[in-house]
């Protein structure tokens, strides 16, 4: 039986770049996930957001941010130390294969090591991705049942979930 690939996050880094930027999405998820090119840059340049790689055997299958501040993703304060999840995504190539599944798993493990103030992990999804909804839920985030409507693509469930 062969062993499962091993998933890990770390850092982005100038070697795991350029390969880094061939990773890309469906046509359909484009409206729920910005092209890598400008958020990768946009992460580089923002003091409180950290762009991170999705590696698979230490090949990179996937990407995301996390935003030191919460607020930066859904403008408002949390009562306890929160961090934004924001453009998290696998490659169309290695998606339906439990990647995301494992990735969330590794997110949360990395991010209790290097946040271990941070209690709180929140996220937008599009009220339109259903895939992506159903992911999140089985990682354990909760549905607010509020909405935020100012996504590029219409209206976006905010979701939540404790960090250890």
């Amino acid at each position: 039986m062969e062993k499962s690939p091993a998933i890990r996050v770390t850092p982005v880094t100038p070697e795991l770049r350029p390969a880094l930027l061939q990773l890309r999405v469906t046509a359909p998820q484009r409206d729920f996930v910005s092209d890598i090119a400008p958020s990768l840059e946009d992460a580089e340049h923002c003091p409180g957001s950290t762009p991170m790689v999705i590696l698979r055997n230490e090949e990179p299958v996937g990407y995301y941010r996390i935003e030191i501040s919460a607020a930066s993703i859904v403008e408002r304060d949390y009562d306890r130390p929160a961090l934004g999840l924001r453009s998290f995504f696998v490659d169309y190539r290695w998606q339906g294969q439990g990647l995301a599944s494992r990735a969330l798993t590794a997110v949360i493990d990395d991010l209790s090591r290097r946040h271990p103030q941070a209690q709180l992990l929140v996220l937008l999804v599009n009220c339109r991705n259903l895939t992506a909804l159903r992911l999140y839920l089985r990682a354990h985030f909760v549905d607010t049942g509020q909405l935020y409507h100012g996504g590029r693509a219409g209206p976006q469930h905010l979701l939540w979930r404790d960090l250890p």
